[in-house]
């Protein structure tokens, strides 16, 4: 459980909690953008999840749950068209056993060089055209319930392939409560033999599988370790869930940032961390879509906008899939790889309220001072990782600065060995960890 309200990669609070009042937006029907499916039999209405500042009672920095840097939590909704306005638990099946790997573009460089890349006037037609095809409408039916008695409505949102033979990744809310799923293709094919494999149970992410393909466009992933606030972004998906593969334009303005998420009745809170902040337009029906750099790579999905501000949008950070992604394609299962305990991301404000030596990284430390921040019998502890300790850097990448330890693990998969840099009574010292799957 790596937890940062404390943060624990195991959210102390689950992926959800902490709910605030919420905003309705008005019912609008949902539009499938290309091939015709079955008609609703009830009414189908936007049914927006809205987020709103959170204010820090005690005036203490704010901790993030689920591994991720704490930040200021702002106000938000889900964009996404969901049918109902009630959510219902996502659906896990096991996969097929196709395996092909998933798409990664490098250079010499490392992918830096692609988050360093800027949009000529000429390249976003071409980045457009490389990467909408492997950019999907996914509409799923969900169950409905009024005074009148049970029905039918469609929920439209984005998805985003990424291998070959069908695997494809969206967001878990763009899915909930699915009692079926149908993927329409920016050329117009429709697949209806669309299957759950799995949603990671820290993040709203949502794992597909198309089965009976095996030659379907892909989009490559890129590194959102290596972002840099300013760096021009494209954002794509199924707007309104009306207007296919709709594109918009902006820069990121920040990374690290918590939001809060709740439906429009006000239930299904959602506390998520470690967001890249974005002002290319985001809209209902962008939800799981890709959020691309000037070189085509995806180093985002698409999941959320403020509905207090203009141009606020978030997205979750790619690396923070991989590992789960992976694991799916090589083992068939649908495990998140986790350290185990809980910890603190450490900001000035933090740094002088625990008198720590350094002003970045994750502080291992529980909110309830009669329970230890380390899972018993987890990773960290079979590892020798303590309460008190400052964990520094994993597999020498800079927590805090690149991620929080919820996305830099989230890139690996359950067995594998991580290096943890960790800070214990003014010293600095390594440790190997071996990754195991989250048990919720």
């Amino acid at each position: 459980m790596e937890s940062g309200n404390s943060n624990t990669e195991i959210n102390n609070n689950p992926a959800s909690s902490e709910g605030e009042p919420l905003v309705a937006a008005a019912p609008e029907p949902v539009a499938p953008p290309v091939a015709p499916s079955p008609k609703p039999t009830a009414p189908a209405e936007d049914s927006w999840k809205n987020y709103k500042p959170k204010t820090n009672q005690d005036n203490h920095p704010p901790r993030s749950r689920g591994g991720s840097n704490a930040g200021v939590i702002v106000g938000v909704i889900i964009a996404i068209l969901l049918a109902g306005g009630a959510l219902a638990v996502s659906l896990i099946n096991m996969l097929s056993p196709q395996q092909t790997q998933p798409t990664s573009t490098v250079s010499p460089e490392g992918y830096y060089a692609g988050n360093s890349i800027e949009f000529e006037e000429t390249s976003i037609a071409n980045i457009v055209s490389k990467v909408t095809p492997a950019v999907v409408s996914i509409i799923s039916e969900v169950r409905t319930s009024s005074y009148f008695g049970y029905g039918t409505a469609q929920a439209s949102g984005t998805g985003m392939i990424v291998t070959s033979d069908g695997y494809i990744i969206t967001n878990k809310h763009v899915i909930d409560g699915a009692r079926s799923v149908q993927v329409i293709t920016d050329s117009g094919d429709t697949y209806d033999n669309v299957t759950i494999v799995g949603t990671d149970p820290l993040n709203d992410v949502a794992y597909l599988k198309v089965s009976g393909v095996s030659d379907l466009p892909t989009i490559p992933l890129g590194d959102s370790k290596t972002i840099a606030v300013g760096q021009p972004v494209l954002a794509i998906g199924n707007a309104l869930g009306a207007y296919q593969n709709s594109v918009t334009q902006g820069i990121i303005g920040g990374t690290g940032r918590s939001i809060q998420a709740g439906d429009s009745s006000g239930n299904n809170i959602e506390y998520l961390t470690d967001m890249l902040q974005t002002d290319a337009a985001i809209n209902p029906g962008n939800s799981g879509g890709p959020l691309v750099n000037a070189a085509g790579e995806v180093i985002g999905i698409n999941t959320a906008v403020s509905t207090d501000a203009q141009g606020l949008g978030f997205a979750i950070p790619i690396s923070a899939v991989k590992g789960m992604l992976n694991n799916i394609i090589d083992n068939g299962r649908a495990e998140r790889a986790y350290l185990g305990l809980s910890y603190i991301t450490i900001t000035s404000e933090v740094a002088k309220e625990f008198d720590l030596s350094v002003s970045q990284g994750a502080y291992v430390h529980s909110d309830n001072s009669r329970q230890s921040a380390i899972v018993t019998g987890g990773p960290a502890a079979k590892a020798g990782i303590k309460d008190g300790d400052i964990i520094s850097k994993i597999n020498g990448v800079q927590v805090g600065r690149a991620g929080s330890i919820s996305t830099l693990i989230g890139e690996y998969k359950v067995g594998d060995v991580v290096l943890v840099t960790i800070i214990r009574d003014g010293s600095e010292m390594t440790i190997n960890v071996t990754l195991e799957a989250y048990r919720g």
